[in-house]
């Protein structure tokens, strides 16, 4: 499962030095940014020599009324200090409902596995990661461990689970990544689709975060020659 963000590059750069990567899903579920991240998508996959499919879900993104679909929304914006560890955890709550698509994961790992089991593959391979899985549940370890009891049933080849990067935080991503010169110059972030990224949604801002704390210039805004 390929969106162009942080997590699910660095996801694929791990797996595809351990295993054989048969086919990559992007989907596009309405998302603002749907455009922008199939196109970063397929760089990625180019890449690494990967076939892709894109997968459209008009039906969820019809049912889907909050800020990353919903036009007539607003994206909240997240500042550095409304993430930091001592922060008031409800502002990262209220962001996360507001960008929230309704059962977006189990949708799309439930198709993955569906073509996992077609092409005879053992494993989904997702992005999952520990800063987002404090307030997004589908992020969590408990979640994946879940997901491998029901597609053990659900499958007839026990389709898994592989999430590489799920006890990483974004430092820990980004770090990960450069020691495997994953192409983060087409990694995509942002809630927006515009040329380059807004920098205030809560995607942008962890993204920023993380790399200021590597120490390290992120590699999308020096080749889009943007200074922050």
């Amino acid at each position: 499962m390929l969106s162009s963000g942080l997590d699910s590059v660095t996801s694929l750069a791990i797996a595809q030095r351990e295993t054989d990567i048969k086919l990559a899903l992007i989907f596009d579920y309405g998302q603002r940014a749907a455009a922008k991240e199939i196109e970063y998508s397929l760089k990625v996959a180019e890449k690494y020599g990967i076939e892709c499919t894109v997968i459209s879900l008009p039906w969820l993104k019809a049912i889907t009324t909050t800020s990353l679909v919903s036009k007539d929304m607003n994206v909240p914006r997240v500042s550095m200090q409304d993430i930091a560890e001592d922060s008031d955890p409800v502002i990262t709550r209220d962001s996360a409902k507001k960008v929230w698509v309704p059962n977006r994961n189990g949708v799309m790992i439930n198709i993955a596995a569906s073509f996992a089991e077609s092409l005879e593959c053992q494993y989904v391979l997702v992005g999952f990661n520990s800063e987002e899985a404090v307030t997004f549940p589908d992020n969590s370890t408990a979640y994946l461990d879940s997901l491998d009891k029901c597609l053990s049933h659900s499958t007839l080849n026990g389709v898994k689970m592989m999430a590489p990067v799920a006890a990483l935080d974004k430092q820990g991503i980004i770090r990960k990544a450069l020691e495997l010169k994953a192409p983060l110059e087409w990694s995509w972030s942002c809630y927006h689709g515009d040329h380059v990224p807004c920098g205030i949604c809560e995607s942008c801002t962890r993204r920023k975060r993380a790399f200021m704390q590597a120490g390290i210039r992120d590699p999308l805004m020096e080749r889009l020659g943007i200074d922050h």
